[in-house]
């Protein structure tokens, strides 16, 4: 029985040669893209890995040699060349196909592999992340965490420039964030996480009248004490040494990289990134599409690997 699905995601990338070399083959996955491009380019990287076309999920039996590919139309003339608009509607309508095969219950979730952002949603300040939750109608409710057995961080923003950040720190969306993100922690790990929230400023601008600490992160915090396990506001600058860690379950930052970077020079690609607050489990690998590394077969399957061992315990 298929239990979930491996959406193939960017045709420009890496993608299907950490496909080949994950796990995926061992778990109870469906491979979500088209099947002639993963051929090709598994052919051109020498690696050999059995894939099967199919049309329908129905019927499949597990097989520990075979990769069951959910035919995906795309048109294209050269493996790893493939037209950016073509690229684009295909990788979308994988992730549509995804979602919907997961509103029908006839898998409990998806993996996505990498995909290019500026190409899919045009500069929209848009991830997979926030595509879904407009999909599923939880917009500005939904967290993207990268998680790590020993830590997990989450950002208020996303995929905006850092000069409109303070913009969006606003007690609502911290609210709806921090919430999602102790019923998500509960529901998949079975633990009431505790939840350090960062400022925004350097030093909490010393929490100065004006400031987002005062005005909206402090009263957030305070809000929210009785029912979560969250505290803060801590500086960005401190939050990341190896004692205050121990404290932690997550560290929320107002900004992607106020927190992904430093947990990325903690934990290297030893992570995975899930979505909480959709009907369902989404996660991608912690690494991108890698356009640098095409065709060069060094890529690891580290990430995906993660995916695919959470993903499975979660859905059980």
């Amino acid at each position: 029985m298929i239990s979930f699905g491996i959406v193939l995601g960017e045709p420009r990338s890496i993608n299907s040669e950490i496909l080949a070399k994950s796990n995926a083959h061992k778990s109870n996955a469906i491979i979500i893209g088209n099947y002639e491009l993963l051929r090709s380019q598994l052919q051109i990287l020498k690696l050999k890995r059995k894939i099967k076309k199919i049309k329908k999920l129905e019927g499949i039996k597990k097989n520990d040699k075979i990769l069951n590919v959910l035919d995906v139309p795309l048109r294209f003339k050269k493996p790893f060349k493939v037209n950016l608009k073509e690229s684009s509607n295909y990788v979308k309508k994988c992730l549509l196909i995804s979602h919907k095969l997961c509103l029908q219950k006839k898998i409990k979730g998806i993996i996505n592999l990498p995909i290019n952002k500026k190409n899919l949603f045009k500069n929209k300040n848009l991830g997979v992340t926030e595509f879904l939750a407009k999909k599923n109608g939880v917009f500005n409710s939904e967290v993207m965490i990268i998680y790590n057995k020993n830590l997990s961080v989450a950002p208020l923003t996303t995929h905006i420039k850092v000069k409109d950040v303070s913009k969006f720190v606003k007690k609502d969306l911290l609210t709806k964030k921090l919430i999602t993100l102790k019923k998500f922690y509960l529901k998949y790990f079975k633990k009431n996480p505790k939840i350090a929230v960062l400022g925004l400023n350097p030093h909490n601008l010393e929490l100065k009248k004006n400031s987002e600490e005062l005005k909206v992160i402090i009263p957030t915090i305070k809000h929210l004490k009785k029912i979560t396990k969250v505290s803060g506001p801590y500086p960005s600058d401190t939050i990341f040494l190896k004692d205050n860690l121990k404290k932690f379950d997550i560290i929320v930052g107002m900004y992607h990289d106020q927190v992904l970077s430093p947990f990325k020079a903690l934990y290297g690609f030893d992570a995975v990134n899930i979505t909480f607050g959709l009907p369902y489990i989404r996660m991608s690998p912690d690494h991108g599409i890698a356009e640098d590394k095409i065709r060069l077969n060094v890529s690891k399957p580290q990430s995906l690997n993660r995916c695919i061992d959470i993903i499975t315990k979660l859905i059980k």
